[in-house]
């Protein structure tokens, strides 16, 4: 790693991932500057972060709570900014060098391409910006020479694997999921599940809108989704298996028949730390395996009857265009509308391929066409969810 600290910039510092990354970072003040810190509403947590980060800007993307927010920086170094497009400014004006996307959903977009356009690397945990426009984030990628570093455990396994193959080139991409809370359980059983009970993951922890989506399976599909993008692989070579123990968390098979697997503790802290000191390795506090104690490792197919999402994500994918984008932000209303109680479990799919068979279909949507995608599906999913309430 070169010899002046990384510049970082963490966009949903206050969410699981951001806060997992605030960690990795006061544990190396040596190897980061933190440049600046985003937002959703929760200034409270953002201040103590700029705070034990000594950050040089924090942002708050509602702009209504800027005046309730400002005192709690008024002590410290931190310039205090409001609103989406303040985030976007710095990260065009200033000279960060890694920006962590982590913001949940369809909003963390906008700020990941205004980090594209400026250069810079952008470390992605946040599913949604490839999904619902792979395309056009790639090509910024390529144009505007900024790489993407990918975070979620899956991809970072296959990023990893792919380091130690010097080269070679991929045959299959294997992604491992942990079933998730319900992968015991008839439909039947499903139809009655509580928010409660489908946030309660048997592995990881995370963000309430990831961990839905994990029980329904539908992060699987998304992840397939992001594979296709990150590493330019066609999607029939990209698999997914059920792999309850969580310890593998992705495999890659090469043209030779030879699989490399990467293993590890089931913890976030592990990959966003690779992502952020890339291309070095550093000491962690997280969990070691100890393989004595681990037993078996088992694997199984996904049952898509009972977790449909998976097919309708490869499905959309094969469909192009904006088709993924339709889906990712249909399922964003839909979670949203589980998760307050308004619609069941199951229904979460239904809103989804209504919205993919109303939606209109764009062949070669621009960004423009993707934001109105996103507020179609999104307006066509409150439609479809308030049917259903009734």
């Amino acid at each position: 790693m070169e010899n002046r600290k990384r510049k970082i910039a963490i966009l949903g510092s206050t969410g699981s991932i951001g806060r997992q990354a605030v960690d990795v970072v006061i544990r190396y003040p040596e190897l980061f500057e933190v440049e600046l810190l985003a937002a959703n509403s929760n200034f409270r947590l953002l201040a103590e972060q700029a705070s034990l980060t000594d950050a040089n800007n924090a942002v708050i993307c509602k702009e209504e709570l800027y005046d309730e927010a400002q005192p709690l920086f008024s002590a410290g170094n931190t310039k205090l900014f409001s609103g989406m497009e303040s985030v976007c400014h710095l990260l065009e004006d200033s000279d960060i060098d890694i920006v962590l996307a982590s913001m949940v959903g369809f909003s963390g977009l906008k700020p990941a391409v205004s980090a594209l356009k400026s250069g810079k690397t952008v470390a992605i945990a946040n599913k949604e910006i490839l999904v619902s426009a792979g395309e056009t984030v790639m090509r910024l990628s390529r144009k505007h020479s900024a790489a993407l570093i990918p975070v979620d455990s899956e991809h970072s396994a296959i990023f990893q694997c792919l380091q130690g193959a010097f080269g070679s080139r991929a045959d299959e991409l294997i992604i491992t999921a942990s079933g998730g809370p319900f992968r015991k359980n008839t439909l039947e059983e499903m139809r009655s599940v509580t928010p409660e009970q489908a946030l309660k993951h048997p592995r990881w922890k995370m963000g309430e809108k990831v961990t839905i989506d994990s029980a329904t399976l539908m992060n699987k599909g998304f992840e397939v989704i992001e594979a296709r993008w990150l590493f330019g692989i066609p999607q029939e070579k990209i698999k997914v298996v059920v792999h309850p123990e969580s310890i593998i968390h992705s495999m890659v098979r090469f043209e030779d028949g030879a699989v490399l697997a990467q293993m590890g503790a089931p913890d976030m802290r592990i990959p966003i730390q690779y992502a952020l000191t890339y291309p070095l390795r550093r000491p962690s506090p997280c969990e070691r395996l100890d393989f004595s104690s681990i037993g078996r490792l088992t694997f199984e197919e996904p049952d898509t009857e009972r977790f449909p999402a998976l097919d309708t994500a490869y499905r959309a994918l094969a469909c192009g265009g904006n088709a993924c984008c339709i889906m990712s932000s249909a399922d964003e209303q839909a979670v949203k509308a589980f998760i307050e109680g308004k619609i069941p479990f199951t229904a979460i799919h239904e809103v989804i391929e209504e919205a993919l068979e109303t939606v209109p279909f764009i062949r070669e949507p621009d960004l423009d066409a993707i934001y109105e995608t996103d507020r179609l599906a999104k307006t066509k999913a409150l439609e479809i969810i308030d049917k259903i309430k009734k």
